[in-house]
This record gives structure tokens, C-alpha cells and sequence, in this order.
């Protein structure tokens, strides 16, 4: 996220100061993908880097100056999960520092209680059957730093989250009966996190627009300066959308799902339902 930031940052000041891609590759010497790859936040970034542009900017003003290069030393200080990076795939690191950062968290979600929600016993059944003959210390670590993740729910400053759960995800008895009812238990007490807002879309709710496909929203504060994302995971990869427009069509979907799934007051009494029905 940092990286996204100063690079949005760089590309605006290049583009202020009337400097081409090219003209900004001159100056540093380097691929004439690397300005485009800094400006996506896809590239580390050194503050000798960030120097030598401003200098061909002709940005002066020693607060901006002093801002971005400390913002180049941050973008490439390890994030807490990259202590964990021999269990992590490199598509899904880039998720958390997003998750991380963001501001508010949409997630429609078809087969599986969203990862921030999970329980330990769930996400250990999750994660067990995700790669047959994981061992059981893989496993158990992985479950940790899902718990740490969620920790961002109760920081002081946490993201708004919203989840539309399809109503498969509260009746597929993952790891179990007795799993699965902790599970349920557990999003009920969660949905009273002020935090947190939870829907459930019923079977009888018919087709909608998001048939087939679950996804993730992530929204920055405006006044950072990043763009929102839309994550969407499959078996062993993952796409992020980042084109506004592109953003908007899946923002729009999440409206209409949002619109068409029982209310959050009647998700929590079906929650717990089901619930009571695995008692």
C-alpha cells in the first residue's frame, strides 16, 4: 500500500511538472518499465530514487520532499505477515497489506465463512482440505496467522467491514457438524462488532447478479490517494482489479446483492437458526 501510494504521488508530480515516462527513465538510468512499475507501487523504490525525481520535478518544498522519501523507506520495510512468507503464496501477501490498509472491506463470499471470521477449528478444516497432506505444524501455523489478521477488527481504527455470506456457506458442514455450529455461534456474536456488518442471501432469493462469484472490495480513504481494489481468489492464484471503471461495476453488484439479502437483523435470526438446528 505504501508503494501505491507513493507511486500515485510520483506519477501526479511527473505529470504536473509535464515530464514523460521516458524523460523520468533518463534521469534514473534504469528499464523503461520501471517508472510505470514505481508508479503502480509494483516496484521497490529507494529514496535516492525518489530524489533524483523530485530534483527533475522541480519539487523543492523540503516537507514534500522529506514526506515522499520517507515514504520510500517505509514501502520497503517487511509487513508483520512476511514473517510468515514460506506458508504464504505471493498473490495472497499483496491481499493483506491491502486488507491491512483499508478502509473498508466488501466481501460476497458463495462457499466459505470469510477468512477475518473464521474460527480456528473452521479455518483449520478450510486450510486441511485446501492442499491434501499438509502437515499438521503448516496447518496450525497458517491458523495463527489467520487469528492475526483479525485482529484488525478490534484495533482502534478498524475497517468498516460488510459481508454477504450465500446461505450455502452456513449449511456446508465444513470440518463437521460440531465445527460448524461453533462456527455459526461465532458469527453471531461477531455481527455485534460495530465494525462489522453481516447479510446472508438466501437460496429462495433466486439468480443475482454475483451467480458463481465471490469477491472482495477494498476501499481506501480518499485523502491517501489509492485507488479501491477488487480481490478474487481461485484455486492457487488470484486477480486484482484495479481499473476504476472495472471497480465500479463490482461496487454496483455489491449494491445489488446488498439489496436483495435479508436484512441484518433477520441474517442474525437465520444464523442462529441454523444454528440451533445443528444442536
Amino acid at each position: 500500500m505504501r508503494r501505491r501510494r507513493l507511486g500515485a504521488e510520483l506519477r501526479r508530480l511527473r505529470e504536473a511538472a509535464g515530464i514523460t515516462p521516458d524523460e523520468a527513465r533518463t534521469r534514473l538510468g534504469c528499464s523503461p518499465s520501471k517508472i510505470s512499475r514505481i508508479e503502480l507501487g509494483r516496484s521497490p523504490t529507494t529514496p535516492r530514487d525518489v530524489t533524483d525525481l523530485l530534483e527533475l520535478y522541480q519539487v523543492t518544498d523540503p516537507g514534500t520532499v522529506t514526506a515522499l522519501t520517507a515514504l520510500a523507506r517505509q514501502s520497503n520495510e517487511r509487513g508483520w505477515w512476511q514473517s510468515w512468507g514460506d506458508l504464504l503464496p505471493d498473490w495472497f501477501g499483496g491481499y493483506i497489506g491491502l486488507e491491512t490498509e483499508a478502509s473498508a472491506i466488501s466481501a460476497y463470499e458463495t462457499q466459505l465463512v470469510p477468512g477475518l471470521l473464521q474460527t480456528p477449528g473452521y479455518a483449520a478444516a478450510v486450510l486441511a482440505a485446501g492442499i491434501p497432506r499438509r502437515s499438521e505444524s503448516d496447518v496450525a501455523r497458517q491458523v495463527q496467522l489467520r487469528t492475526q489478521r483479525q485482529r484488525l477488527l478490534t484495533r482502534d481504527t478498524p475497517p468498516n467491514v460488510w459481508a454477504v455470506l450465500d446461505e450455502a456457506v452456513l449449511r456446508r458442514p465444513i470440518g463437521g457438524t460440531d465445527v460448524l455450529r461453533a462456527q455459526l455461534l461465532h458469527l453471531a456474536d461477531q455481527a455485534q462488532l460495530p465494525a462489522l456488518t453481516l447479510q446472508v442471501l438466501p437460496f429462495d432469493a433466486g439468480a443475482h447478479p454475483a451467480l458463481g462469484t465471490g469477491f472482495t472490495i477494498l476501499r481506501f480513504d480518499a485523502g491517501a490517494g489509492d485507488e479501491d481494489v477488487v480481490y478474487i481468489e481461485a484455486l492457487d492464484s488470484a486477480i486484482y482489479v484495479e481499473r476504476p471503471a472495472d471497480v465500479r461495476r463490482y461496487v454496483a453488484r455489491m449494491d445489488l446483492i446488498r439489496a436483495i439479502a435479508l436484512r441484518p437483523q433477520q441474517s442474525l435470526e437465520m444464523i442462529r437458526k441454523v444454528a440451533d438446528d445443528l444442536g
